[in-house]
């Protein structure tokens, strides 16, 4: 009856991956890259806009509605722009301030991934 020993890889305890921190690593490994998760700038363009369009609408869906209206044409950014600047809209009986963070970071998003058709 033979007993089998198993040799661990030795690791460098200064190396941040094998400390417990509680969270997982931030350093891919080779093996890894094909199952991380994509980085939003590493998406396809249509992608990054329709998850950007997905924060709007999931907060302001007449806003979104607009913004497909106007997409790919010149006047969306310049809409976008004063939907930031003035913090959302006004129609005399209605009147909106602010927008949560995530929209904001939607909207400045949109403006950088807007091409002109």
């Amino acid at each position: 009856m033979g007993f089998k020993i198993q040799v661990r890889p030795v690791t460098d305890p200064k190396d941040s991956r094998f400390s417990e921190t509680g969270f997982p690593s931030l350093q891919w490994e080779d093996e890894d890259l094909d199952t991380r998760p994509l980085p939003l700038n590493e998406r396809p363009l249509q992608a990054q806009i329709d998850h950007e369009m997905a924060i709007i609408a999931e907060h302001h869906i007449r806003i979104a509605l607009a913004i497909e209206k106007f997409w790919g044409h010149r006047d969306c950014v310049e809409y976008i722009r004063t939907l930031i600047l003035n913090g959302g809209y006004s129609d005399g009986a209605t009147k909106r301030v602010g927008f949560k963070s995530e929209v904001i970071s939607a909207l400045i998003n949109l403006t950088a991934l807007h091409r002109i058709e």
